[in-house]
């Protein structure tokens, strides 16, 4: 819900080329106790003033010389994508009402102001974009939630299969290759046992972030739960390049950490598969990557193999990224 404070500490703007008509305005809202109010007589700024502001409500004149309201109201269209217009049109004229409505404002004011009128419908205007808001955020957040690992933020296994599937068609178009990294902690379950499971969560952000770190930003990190993650590499030149990748993860996720005043290492086992080599589809490389890794496990982990190979090849190990 939408508390009063909340109302009362809203943004408003007030345009209008009289003076007498914002003074009055602005002091009809302050004497009720609100508290973010602004104003302009130039229509023009209007648009730059929303954009640099975000206000929750523009009490705007729709009769300015020069610049009417109407057209202040098709320039804030372009800025709210979401076809939310927070216009409280103010007019002298009974005919212009039903225009302002169809033009997108949401609520109009006649003059001469009646005080009453004003508030009453400052306040509702308020309170629904407030509700607005709340569930366009709320619904932001159920969208990350479903995209999104909840302990690190990183991609979840949805939001894998979407990137990889945008990089295979990538790669098949451009007749390219693409990497899938498939990364285990060495260990991890004897952190938990020893730290307790609030240390654990607090290594695997950290371990994240430094997975993050280690890969271009066309790349994508995921967890896919405990402690594995996924490195998909969207478009890689070759087999050394994809091991180049897998040494800068393992190399940088076993250095130290420093987990609430106790030392804690840890390394990381990787398996590579490279597409179209190791499999055409995600799940085909997901099943080599992680047969791979399997294989570095047993090798005797912090470790990488690649897909069918039992030798490590020759890599730069300069760790620089490719392009």
């Amino acid at each position: 819900m939408v508390s009063k404070t909340d109302i009362l500490n809203a943004s408003i703007l007030i345009v209008d080329d009289l003076e007498a008509n914002v003074l009055l305005l602005e002091k009809m809202l302050s004497n009720v106790g609100y508290t973010r109010i602004s104003s302009t007589r130039d229509p023009h700024a209007v648009c730059a003033l929303h954009r640099d502001n975000h206000y929750d409500l523009i009490l705007l004149d729709l009769r300015m010389p020069g610049m009417d309201g109407f057209q202040v109201m098709e320039g804030l269209k372009e800025l709210e994508t979401d076809g939310y217009l927070p216009v409280l049109a103010v007019t002298a004229q009974p005919a212009h009402k039903l225009q302002a409505l169809q033009s997108g404002a949401k609520d109009f004011v006649s003059k001469p102001f009646d005080l009453a009128e004003v508030l009453m419908r400052v306040h509702n205007m308020l309170e629904v974009r407030l509700l607005h808001e709340a569930a366009r955020n709320y619904g932001k957040m159920l969208e990350t939630l479903a995209l999104n690992d909840p302990l690190t933020g990183l991609a979840n296994r949805r939001l894998l299969d979407d990137r990889m599937s945008m990089a295979l068609v990538h790669a098949r178009r451009n007749k390219s290759a693409m990497a899938v990294v498939y990364l285990d902690l060495d260990g991890f379950k004897q952190i938990n046992d020893t730290l307790g499971h609030g240390a654990g969560d607090i290594l695997l952000k950290m371990v994240a972030e430094r997975l993050v770190a280690t890969v271009r930003e066309e790349d994508t990190v995921a967890r896919l739960g405990g402690d594995e993650f996924i490195l998909a590499l969207w478009h890689v030149s070759g087999a050394d390049y994809a091991a180049t990748a897998a040494l800068r993860a393992i190399e940088t996720v076993s250095q130290p950490y420093d987990i609430e005043g106790t030392t804690v290492s840890i390394t990381i086992s990787a398996g590579v598969s490279i597409y179209p080599d190791h499999g055409e589809d995600a799940e085909m490389l997901m099943k080599s990557a992680d047969a791979a890794l399997y294989e570095a496990k047993h090798a005797g982990k912090n470790a990488y193999r690649i897909s069918g190979r039992t030798d490590v090849p020759e890599v730069d190990c300069s760790l620089k990224s490719e392009g």
